[in-house]
């Protein structure tokens, strides 16, 4: 079985919008664990341009399945992370222009941060992943510096859209990732992009546990309901686990 990561961030995003009290993401995991979501992924930015501390103090005591905390490599992110002890804490860049996340971790630059956080974080009692690029020398990075825990980046895929030659090969690159990591150990996850239409591929490589997908879903939601967009997508990436 492959597992769906719900992320509420963008919820949070059409509340801020006008800075009211909803829609409240809060609400929305709980839609989303009711519909078949395996945990709730969440990004506390250093900017606060969605999810706020309150929501992810919250989060932490409501839901009923895990907390997959997205956090940057800054020391106000670490302590909040230590506060709050979320089952999963999934290290990522951040730039305060980025729209979203453009890319994965460079784990080799900043190895000596990353293997204190990681530590700090992992006898803290979350498990530690790192969002990377599928990219052989970044995995290794990651596993010597002590995660356990990979989500590779799917961007780079998802936006060859109606590339198809470009489409496969990215395709091709992920799944060679994604076998390379479970040969080290790892729990290999993937997101970043992925919707209705480019998910099946992703969710067919079995070395891939874990699908973490959020603006597809809340975009998906205005038109069907966000508990009928979760159980698509999770049907679908069930599908596309089973070769249908």
């Amino acid at each position: 079985m492959i597992l769906l990561g719900v992320n509420i961030d963008h919820v949070a995003t059409l509340r801020q919008a006008r800075g009211t009290r909803f829609p409240s993401p809060i609400e929305a995991a709980l839609v989303a664990e009711s519909s078949g979501a395996d945990l709730i992924t969440l990004h506390l930015r250093e900017d606060r341009r969605h999810i706020q501390d309150h929501d992810v103090d919250t989060m932490r005591r409501v839901i009923k399945t895990r907390m997959n905390l997205e956090m940057a490599l800054t020391e106000e992110m670490l302590a909040n992370a230590l506060l709050v002890q979320p089952e999963d804490v999934c290290l990522v860049p951040e730039k305060r222009e980025e729209v979203t996340t453009e890319g994965g971790l460079d784990v080799i630059r900043y190895f000596d941060q990353v293997r204190d956080f990681t530590r700090q974080l992992t006898t803290a009692g979350s498990r530690v992943s790192i969002f990377i690029d599928p990219d052989r020398e970044q995995i290794q990075a990651a596993f010597d510096a002590g995660a356990r825990v990979i989500e590779l980046h799917t961007g780079a895929y998802a936006h060859a859209d109606f590339k198809q030659d470009e489409q496969q090969a990215e395709l091709a690159r992920i799944r060679e990732a994604a076998v390379f990591g479970s040969h080290l150990g790892m729990v290999v996850n993937a997101g970043h992009g992925l919707n209705y239409h480019n998910v099946k591929p992703i969710a067919a490589i079995e070395e891939i546990a874990e699908l973490n997908i959020g603006h597809a879903l809340v975009s998906h939601a205005l038109f069907v309901g966000f508990a009928e967009a979760v159980r698509q997508m999770k049907a679908l990436m069930i599908e596309g686990r089973q070769g249908l």
